[in-house]
């Protein structure tokens, strides 16, 4: 297992060209590009990172998904065609940082109605990620589902009932996203299985307030042991607020505390 962190860790306080090269010095191993904007899909913007990551491995990108996720299922043609050249980009950015998963979201849960579940229409939804799955593929990336409180997988089962039909989908467990849905991780995990990608991390203090991993409760040998039990060998990512910190130091530390427990489990 390897351990890093997200870059949207640093949203708004370092852009995606400062926060590479920032946890390259700090020591960090691996990171997850968080693309915010449009600006940031493609070249020449890939470009720009890959002169700036220094020896820092990509394992994953992650887009700004409200931008132009969803349309990637509408049912108009050229809605749709708009949304795909924008995940070219996205893969491209991808293949130039070399990036092998990408970390996806979906749809968009904005009406009350369509977070119960209870109107989704799963041969579509099966459809539209069958080929977005392939088209990912094509390229040399994963598409990997996130479990996310507000879109696509935002309760357990939604991911058994795609990844039964959809051979090559990956799954990725993020725990504040658990916490936020009232669902428990392990369950999430479990469900993934060996389909996990990668796993963002967070923790909580007494208080209930997110805060980097060995600064609060979450009981991180738990879910070390949760992890080698399903045979996941991927990327353990710090991704908290920006808030939720104060030195840059502390993600460093953040980062070895995990590693503490990964060298105690022989992982």
């Amino acid at each position: 297992m390897q351990v890093g962190v997200s870059t949207a860790s640093l949203f708004m306080r370092k852009n995606n060209e400062e926060a590479l090269p920032l946890l390259s010095d700090l020591g960090v191993e691996c990171a997850e590009v968080f693309l915010t904007s449009f600006s940031e899909y493609g070249y020449p913007f890939a470009d720009t990172l890959k002169s700036v990551k220094g020896d820092l491995n990509v394992y994953s990108v992650h887009a700004l998904n409200t931008e132009f996720e969803p349309q990637l299922f509408s049912k108009h043609p050229r809605v749709k065609a708009d949304a795909y050249g924008w995940a070219e980009k996205v893969l491209e950015s991808a293949a130039a940082l070399g990036a092998k998963y990408y970390t996806f979201h979906g749809t968009s849960r904005v009406k009350r109605a369509s977070r119960s579940g209870k109107h989704d229409d799963f041969p579509s939804m099966i459809a539209g990620f069958a080929e977005l799955s392939d088209f990912c593929e094509s390229r040399g990336v994963s598409l990997c589902l996130e479990n996310v409180e507000w879109s696509t997988y935002n309760r357990l089962g939604v991911f058994r009932i795609l990844a039964d039909e959809i051979p090559k989908l990956r799954g990725v467990l993020d725990i504040k996203q658990a916490r936020i849905s009232e669902q428990p991780w392990q369950s999430y995990l479990e469900e993934m299985g060996a389909r996990l990608s990668h796993v963002h991390i967070s923790d909580v203090d007494e208080r209930g307030r997110m805060c980097l991993p060995g600064q609060g409760l979450f009981p991180f040998e738990e879910l070390i042991k949760r992890l080698k039990g399903v045979g996941f060998d991927g990327a353990i990512l710090v991704e908290v607020y920006n808030k939720d910190y104060k030195e840059y130091a502390e993600l460093k530390k953040s980062v070895d505390f995990v590693k503490e427990i990964l060298n105690k489990y022989g992982c």
